[in-house]
């Protein structure tokens, strides 16, 4: 019984593994391998609080832990790779970027991705204190926040997209993100919780019009896609809902 309260824990100590390796990667301007390092660490965020629930093993130490990884693996990470674009795009891996041309300021702009980090902790800081988020956000979690940055990188990579390389070219391009992204994970936007207490439709709907255009994105469009995920979520969220407890607030 001990072993079990331990294991959502040891997931999460993976989860922050992950994102420490993901910064070593982007420091070392492997951008790729560290945004799909940082995919493993959204894949270990979620299996801890599965098998929390699983187990029954909650406890306020994991909750913080989980927390602390989450700054690393979704603030810290994502930021790194911002900052390496922005610092020196032209040595990045060319599969990631084309040579460079004109860009602006670089050495101010990228000193921006400070941001990110210190909202993301911001963002868990409220979470782990607001009651009222249970089932739903109230701003853009550190994930989403993480997979905004990397799915374009990944997306760049994989299908040689000319808007997705000119926009990771771009350290004012870049710079913009990075303030949108930070300011909406300490917003007030109410944003659904992929969490799903059963299969039916009424009082999922919000979810099912999610993966929905998630999958008909994917087979219309396959990885040019995936920087489109984070504004279905958005879109998704702010549908009405007929369950939603206090409609209209």
């Amino acid at each position: 019984m001990t072993l079990k309260k331990h294991i959502p824990n040891l997931i999460t100590s993976l989860n922050l593994a992950a994102g420490f390796i993901a910064i070593v990667f982007a420091a070392r301007n492997d951008l790729i391998i560290s945004s799909l390092i940082i995919l493993a660490a959204m894949a270990f965020d979620f299996l801890d609080g599965f098998s929390a629930r699983l187990l029954k093993a909650y406890s306020p130490i994991g909750k913080e832990f989980d927390s602390l990884a989450d700054i690393v693996s979704f603030g810290i990470a994502p930021a790194m790779i911002i900052f390496k674009l922005i610092e020196s795009p032209e040595q990045v891996a060319d599969s990631v970027l084309l040579n460079s041309g004109f860009f602006s300021n670089p050495e101010i702009l990228k000193y921006f991705s400070v941001l990110m980090p210190v909202f993301a902790a911001l963002r868990l800081a409220k979470f782990n204190i607001d009651t009222t988020q249970s089932r739903s956000f109230k701003g853009l979690p550190t994930p989403a926040n993480a997979l905004a940055v990397i799915s374009v990188v990944i997306a760049a990579h994989f299908s040689g997209s000319g808007i997705y390389r000119s926009f990771l070219r771009s350290p004012l391009i870049l710079t913009i993100y990075t303030i949108i992204l930070s300011l909406m994970m300490v917003s007030r936007i109410p944003l659904i919780s992929l969490k799903m207490s059963n299969l039916h439709f009424r009082g999922n709907e919000r979810q099912y019009i999610l993966f929905g255009l998630i999958i008909i994105s994917l087979i219309i469009m396959r990885i040019d896609s995936a920087p489109l995920i984070i504004p279905f979520y958005i879109m998704a969220s702010l549908i009405p809902s007929r369950s939603d407890p206090n409609p209209g607030k």
